[in-house]
């Protein structure tokens, strides 16, 4: 029995929808020259986002010195949330095709959603500053729920609050924090090649991997 064509579509934010490493880099760097510590070039910190800014800033301490001291790590993190807020959009561009992409779905009747373990508000001010949170009727953040990516009930919660069927659904990531979110929900996941991921994106166990948005139509009817 064929399944029906997918039809809300949740996505990641970085590293899926937009490459924010820019932006994420120069806020770290802030954050570890103001603590003595070696700048990290942006292909490095590619490799290091994914999992919040606290986990950002303990991983960026680790590969330039000791580990941190954990009763640091508040105000590091609040020195990182403040320069990031402050140049959220200064680098940061929607990956290629990605808008187009957006249009194409929305155009075919095609519900979206952003699932993301960035807070809410710099959730919201980085889509208002690149002009797309018009495209996204939802976005729950890190902080929108007690829970965030792995659980998958933040995903089967950004797909309920847009009036979706998990059953009908399908996600869009980068990473082995959103296969093991999809996974858990049981929805199929389209892994996108160009985001930020330490394990070869080959190696997730995605369903389907698209190296350009030109590519996402197909991949998504390819799961109906």
């Amino acid at each position: 029995m064929a399944h029906a064509l997918p039809r809300t579509v949740i996505f990641d934010l970085d590293g899926t929808l937009v490459d924010t490493s820019p932006d994420l880099t120069a806020a770290l760097n802030s954050v570890l020259v103001a603590a003595g510590r070696r700048p990290l070039p942006e292909e490095e910190v590619r490799h290091l986002v994914g999992r919040g800014a606290r986990v950002l800033i303990e991983r960026g301490m680790e590969v330039t010195g000791d580990a941190v001291d954990q009763a640091r790590v508040p105000e590091l993190l609040k020195d990182f949330i403040a320069h990031y807020g402050d140049n959220i959009a200064a680098g940061s561009q929607p990956f290629p095709g990605a808008e187009k992409a957006v249009r194409r779905l929305i155009a075919g009747d095609h519900k979206l959603g952003i699932c993301t373990n960035k807070p809410e508000a710099l959730s919201f001010k980085l889509m208002d500053a690149l002009n797309l949170r018009r495209f996204f009727p939802v976005i729950l953040g890190a902080d929108s729920r007690p829970y965030r990516k792995p659980d998958p009930r933040h995903l089967l919660d950004t797909v309920a609050k847009l009036g979706g069927d998990p059953a009908n659904a399908v996600m869009i990531g980068d990473s082995e924090t959103d296969v093991k979110t999809a996974r858990a929900a049981a929805i199929p996941i389209v892994l996108v090649s160009f985001g930020y991921t330490e394990i070869p994106v080959e190696q997730l166990g995605g369903d389907v991997i698209i190296d350009h948005f030109d590519a996402l139509d197909a991949a998504i009817a390819g799961l109906a």
